[in-house]
């Protein structure tokens, strides 16, 4: 396992380097510059970037350290990178790191509330969709679990919105923002439970789909594992029908989903740019945004770095939990 470990280490680091490289690439490709943006905030919308003297444009690209070549420019932010520096947002001069850690808790806390309700959902309903296959009851669940599956996630925002949050019906959750004015004078848990209240329709609209989408998965991989030899063998046995279905084939059946689960480390931290947009959640999907439509290239290199390094590393934890569910599979064999 060690060597393993060490080998899989070592390749990450070319792997990751190749990510960063592509991904400063891209953003130095797409149209529009910091340079220009910066200018037009600075005189107004109806200045052009051409009405501006030389002198200011390549003052401006200096302060940035646009004015070098670019490979030198992602030698530089690599340096910066190995001491945990990701600069200075271009957008507002405030420190990337510090932005992101403002970003960070209410994005984490959103995703793990969606992503604990989703698995908690969708691997028992999976198990009940498939121990009741070919019945009314589950074709039943299928279809509605494929209707939630196939609704865009901005259609439902709004018609939350518009049903349960004050718009034209119901008025019972906040649509906006994480906390009520006046947040700080209430107690602890009551503070606790206001951010609570104001992710409800945030949640149900970054739940429904995964786990309608899981549901299938399961029912699918356990309807595959149920009908194997081995699961026969143990029916014969006289094992119960719970140890059967929980002990034998549920585990072996979990394999995809420990492949999906490589994922959820970077979809945590990258936020759900929809669903904040929508809801006007400050976390790392509207910072991501909004870094790119104002072409803050420090912002969206570290958060393109951290979700590169965490995919990197939930690829690895995958791997390592395979050998877990199915002692068939060896490190050595890796």
């Amino acid at each position: 396992m060690g060597v393993y470990l060490f080998k899989r280490l070592l390749l990450i680091i070319p792997t990751f380097l190749g990510i960063t490289l592509i991904t400063f690439l891209i953003i130095q490709m797409a149209p529009g510059s910091p340079v220009s943006l910066k200018i037009q905030q600075m005189g107004g919308e109806g200045i052009r970037t051409e009405t501006v003297s030389k002198a200011v444009i390549e003052q401006t690209k200096k302060l940035y350290g646009l004015d070098q070549p670019i490979h030198v420019q992602y030698l530089q932010w690599i340096k910066r990178l190995a001491t945990f520096n990701f600069g200075d947002s271009y957008k507002d001069h405030r420190p990337v790191l510090t932005k992101i850690r403002e970003a960070l808790p209410v994005t984490l806390l959103l995703n793990f509330i969606s992503i604990f309700l989703i698995y908690l959902i969708s691997i028992p309903l999976g198990i009940f969709s498939a121990l009741k296959s070919r019945t009314l009851l589950d074709q039943a669940v299928t279809v509605i679990l494929f209707i939630l599956y196939s609704l865009p996630s901005f259609w439902v925002a709004m018609i939350l919105i518009i049903y349960l949050g004050g718009g034209e019906y119901l008025n019972l959750f906040p649509v906006a923002g994480i906390s009520s004015q006046g947040v700080g004078e209430l107690t602890r848990w009551g503070q606790f439970g206001n951010v609570l209240w104001h992710l409800v329709l945030p949640i149900i609209v970054l739940t429904y789909g995964g786990f309608a989408f899981l549901a299938r998965l399961s029912r699918a991989q356990l309807l595959e594992v149920i009908r194997q030899d081995y699961i026969r063998t143990a029916r014969a046995k006289g094992l119960s029908e719970s140890a059967v279905i929980l002990k034998h084939a549920l585990r072996n059946s979990l394999i995809p989903l420990i492949t999906l689960s490589g994922t959820l480390l970077p979809a945590m931290i990258g936020g759900s740019v929809v669903v904040e947009q929508i809801f006007s959640i400050p976390g790392m999907g509207k910072l991501g945004f909004e870094a790119v439509l104002s072409r803050d290239y420090p912002t969206v290199m570290a958060i393109a770095a951290i979700e590169a390094l965490l995919t990197l590393v939930g690829i690895l934890v995958s791997d390592l939990m395979y050998v877990w569910v199915d002692p068939r599979i060896s490190f050595e064999g890796m």
